[in-house]
C-alpha cells in the first residue's frame, strides 16, 4: 500500500524548512529561535525604523545590531523587539553597536540560530522553550568579553518614536548574575512586560551607556566579563506580562540547568511534531517550500500566558487568518483550538470587544470587521465546544453590536452600509467585511435556537448589495444619501491610515469579491455564471500599473490586477470552480503557485501576515481551499504534488492522490472519494477527519 510507503520513508521533515524564505523584501519574515506557538522569539535584528523592518531583519543587510527576545513574523506594522544584545570583544570605539557578519556563517532551522559577528569576535546561537530562551556566546577573545543591553530597544516605525516609546523603565542588577526589572512601552500597543536575565559567569563591571536622546527613558549597559578559556558565556532570559517573579518563574520551569543542546532538542522535537502531520511526495523544491509554509503556520499566535496560568493566545491577525490559517488550524492543530477560542472570549472580558487583532492580549484596533466571530463559529460547527457556548454567543452578538474604533454600527444599521461621508475611510471594505462577520453570526444564532437574533444578522449579511455598482459591475462607496462617490478612480489602492480611500489595503477590482458567504449572490448580480467568470477573467488580465501614492506596498503580487500578496484577494481564483469554470480555477492555482511562491529568501509575494500566506500555499498545494472559512467546506482547486497524507488524531490518516499529476496534466478531470464520485466541487471538513482518501485525476485537457 503506497499508505504505508508513505509513512513509512521517515524523512526528517524538518529538514526541508528554510526559516529564511520571507526574510527579504516584502516578506517581513526573520529567522528566530522559537517554540511552535510560543511566548518567545529570539532572534537577530538588522534594522530599525522603517516599514521594511517590522520584521527587525532583512536579509541583505550586512551588520546585526544584535538578538532581541521576541518578534512577530510577517506583519505590516512594528512592535516588540525586546531586550536587544549585543556581543562583542574589547572596546566599542564607535555608538551604533553594530558588527559586520560572515553570511555563511548565518544558519537557522526550527528552534535554534547561528552567526558568526566578525567585527565583534564573537560567535552567537540560540535557542528556545515556550516562554524563555538561553543563548551561548563565544567570543574569541575570553578576557575581553563584552556584552550591551539595550533596554530601550523596541522595533518601531520611525526613529522619533523609537527615542519616545518607553513610558517607563526599571532595571535592578540583583547580582553579577541577574538582572530583573520592567518596562511600559507604547508601540503598536501600549504594554507592560517584565523580564528576567541570567548569566552563567558573573558581569565584573557594568558601565550605563549615554542616553541618546533626551526623550528616552531607559539606558544601555556593557556589562563586561572575564570568561574561561573557551570564551563561552550563557545568556538566559524571559518575558512576562504579568510579573519579574513570573518571568523568573518561566526560566525556573524551562531551563533549570545551563545545557543549550537540551533545550534546542527540546525545541526541534515539538517542531517535528508538528511538522510530521503532513507527509508530501513532490520535488526537493515543493517540499522546501511547503514545509517552510508549515513553520511559519505554527509561529503564531503566541501563548503570552506565563507557566503554570491557563493558556492565553494573543498575536492574533484575524483579518488575514480568519481566512485559512484557523481553518488549517482546525485540522492539523486541534489541540489548540478550544484556546484559540477561550483566549478570545478573555479578551472580551478585558476589553468588551472579541480580538480584531490582538497582541500582548490587547486590542490594537489596526484592522476592521471582528474576524475572531468565523473563527469562533467555525470552531462551533466543527464540534470544538469546550467553553461556554452561551458567554460566547454573548460576546460575538456584543462585538458586533457595540460602536467600536473601526465599526460605526450606527451608520451600517441606519443606511445598510457605511457611508463614506460619516465613515471617512474604508467605508466599502468594512461594509463587505461586517457582511461576512454577520453571516457567521446569524448561522450561530440559528444553532443556538435564537430566531430573533438569526433573523437581525442574517439582514445584515445582505448589506454587500448596498454597495455594488451594476453601472461598473464593482462594490463603490455611497454617501449617507445613496450617492455614488464621484470620481470613482478604480484602480488607486486606499490605506486607512496613509493615503484614505474607500477600500482597505486595496482598490475596488481587488474588493470587488469580498463576498465569501454568497458566491452565487454575487454571480447573479453580474448578470449570470459566464458574465461573472468573464468579470474574473479581466481581474487577473488587467494590466493597470498602481498609483504609488500613499501606502501601496502591500499591494503586491500582482497577476493582473489580483493582489496575492494581500489577503482579501485570497479566496478569489476559487470563485471560477464555484461559477461553473472549474479548469480556470486549476490553471489560476498552478500559476500562483509557480509564480508567488519560491524557495527563497523573497520568496514570498507579500507579507506572510501570521501564516495566512502560508497557509494559502498549504491549501492549495492539497487540492482546496475554504472559500467562505466557516463551516467546514472546501472548494476542490488542483493538487500540486502527486500524494500527501495528514495524519489525524486517532491513528486515522486522510490521504490525497493526484494520479497522473505532470507539468502537462494541470487539469482535474474528475474526482473521487474513497471511491465514489465527489459530485459538486467541494468536500467537507468530515469527509477530511473521517480519514478518507481524495482521488484527482489529472488530465492535459478540460
Amino acid at each position: 500500500m503506497c499508505i504505508v510507503l508513505l509513512a513509512s520513508c521517515r524523512e526528517n521533515v524538518v529538514d526541508y524548512v528554510n526559516p529564511f524564505v520571507g526574510a527579504a523584501s516584502l516578506g517581513h519574515c526573520m529567522p528566530c529561535a522559537a517554540s511552535p506557538f510560543g511566548m518567545v522569539q529570539i532572534g537577530p535584528q538588522s534594522g530599525n525604523w522603517s516599514w521594511d523592518y517590522t520584521g527587525g531583519y532583512q536579509y541583505a543587510d550586512t551588520t546585526l545590531w544584535g538578538f532581541t527576545q521576541n518578534r512577530i513574523n510577517g506583519t505590516g506594522c512594528p512592535d516588540m523587539g525586546d531586550l536587544l544584545m549585543f556581543p562583542f570583544c574589547g572596546e566599542w570605539d564607535r555608538d551604533d553597536y553594530q558588527s559586520t557578519y560572515d553570511k555563511a556563517s548565518e544558519k537557522a532551522e526550527p528552534g535554534y540560530y547561528c552567526v558568526y559577528l566578525d567585527e565583534a569576535g564573537v560567535f552567537a546561537e540560540m535557542t528556545a522553550a515556550d516562554h524563555s530562551s538561553i543563548a551561548r556566546y563565544v567570543y574569541d577573545d575570553p578576557q575581553e568579553a563584552r556584552l550591551m543591553i539595550d533596554f530601550q530597544s523596541g522595533i518601531m516605525g520611525d526613529m522619533t518614536s523609537f527615542h519616545h516609546h518607553v513610558i517607563w523603565a526599571e532595571q535592578d542588577f540583583v547580582s553579577p548574575y541577574e538582572i530583573v526589572g520592567k518596562a511600559r512601552v507604547r508601540m503598536w500597543v501600549d504594554r507592560v512586560y517584565y523580564y528576567s536575565i541570567r548569566f552563567d559567569s558573573p558581569y565584573q563591571v557594568k558601565e550605563a551607556l549615554p542616553l541618546r536622546h533626551e526623550a528616552e527613558k531607559a539606558h544601555r549597559y556593557v556589562l563586561s566579563f572575564d570568561l574561561p578559556k573557551n570564551g563561552e558565556l550563557k545568556v538566559k532570559a524571559s518575558v512576562s506580562r504579568t510579573s519579574i517573579e513570573n518571568a523568573q518563574r518561566n526560566i525556573d520551569s524551562e531551563i533549570s540547568g545551563w545545557n543549550f543542546s537540551e533545550v534546542r532538542t527540546a525545541a526541534l522535537d515539538k517542531w517535528t511534531d508538528l511538522l510530521e502531520r503532513v507527509r508530501i511526495k513532490g520535488t526537493t523544491e515543493q517540499k522546501n517550500i511547503f514545509y517552510s509554509a508549515m513553520y511559519k503556520l505554527f509561529i503564531h499566535p503566541n501563548n503570552v500566558a506565563d507557566v503554570g496560568e491557563d493558556v492565553r493566545f494573543s498575536t492574533l491577525s484575524l483579518w488575514d487568518t480568519y481566512r485559512a490559517a484557523h481553518p488549517l488550524y482546525t485540522i492539523l492543530a486541534p489541540e489548540k483550538v478550544n484556546d484559540f477560542v477561550r483566549s478570545m472570549l478573555a479578551q472580551y472580558h478585558d476589553e468588551g470587544c472579541l480580538p480584531i487583532w490582538s497582541l500582548w492580549g490587547q486590542e490594537n484596533w489596526c484592522m476592521i470587521g471582528n474576524h475572531s466571530v468565523p473563527v469562533i463559529v467555525d470552531a462551533y460547527f466543527k464540534g470544538f465546544r469546550d467553553w461556554d457556548v452561551e458567554k460566547v454567543y454573548e460576546a460575538v452578538k456584543t462585538s458586533l453590536t457595540t460602536p467600536l474604533p473601526k465599526t460605526q454600527c450606527q451608520y451600517y444599521d441606519k443606511y445598510g452600509y457605511y457611508p463614506f461621508d460619516y465613515t471617512v475611510n474604508e467605508s466599502v471594505s468594512r461594509t463587505l467585511e461586517c457582511c461576512y462577520d454577520d453571516w457567521c453570526a446569524a448561522l450561530f444564532a440559528k444553532e443556538l435556537g435564537k430566531q430573533e437574533d438569526y433573523e437581525f444578522f442574517l439582514n445584515r449579511s445582505t448589506f454587500w448589495r448596498n454597495v455594488y455598482d451594476s453601472q461598473t459591475g464593482l462594490m463603490r462607496a455611497k454617501d449617507s444619501k445613496g450617492n455614488w462617490r464621484e470620481p470613482f478612480d478604480v484602480f488607486t489602492p486606499s490605506h486607512d491610515s496613509t493615503c484614505g480611500g474607500d477600500y482597505t489595503e486595496g482598490n475596488a477590482w481587488q474588493y470587488t469579491w469580498h463576498v465569501q458567504h454568497d458566491v452565487q449572490g454575487l454571480v447573479d448580480l453580474m448578470g449570470g455564471s459566464d458574465m461573472f467568470c468573464a468579470k474574473l477573467d479581466t481581474l487577473f488580465t488587467l494590466e493597470k500599473e498602481l498609483s504609488n501614492e500613499g501606502f501601496s506596498s502591500d499591494v503586491s503580487g500582482l497577476i493582473g490586477q489580483y493582489a496575492h500578496g494581500n489577503e482579501p484577494s485570497h479566496h478569489v481564483a476559487y470563485m471560477y470552480a464555484m461559477a461553473g469554470q472549474p479548469h480556470k480555477t486549476q490553471e489560476m492555482i498552478r500559476h500562483i503557485c509557480r509564480s508567488q511562491y519560491k524557495d527563497a529568501v523573497d520568496g514570498l509575494c507579500g507579507n506572510d501576515d501570521c501564516g495566512q500566506m502560508s497557509a494559502w500555499y498549504i491549501f492549495s498545494v492539497l487540492g482546496f481551499y475554504p472559500v467562505d472559512p466557516c463551516g467546514g467546506v472546501y472548494i476542490l482547486g488542483a493538487p500540486q504534488v502527486p500524494e500527501a497524507e495528514i495524519l489525524l488524531p486517532d491513528g486515522k490518516v486522510f490521504r490525497m492522490v493526484a494520479e497522473n499529476l505532470s507539468e502537462e496534466n494541470l487539469y482535474v478531470e474528475k474526482v473521487e472519494l474513497n471511491g465514489k464520485p465527489v459530485e459538486g466541487v467541494s468536500i467537507n471538513h468530515n469527509d477530511i477527519l473521517s480519514g478518507s482518501e481524495l482521488k484527482f485525476y489529472m488530465t492535459d485537457r478540460y
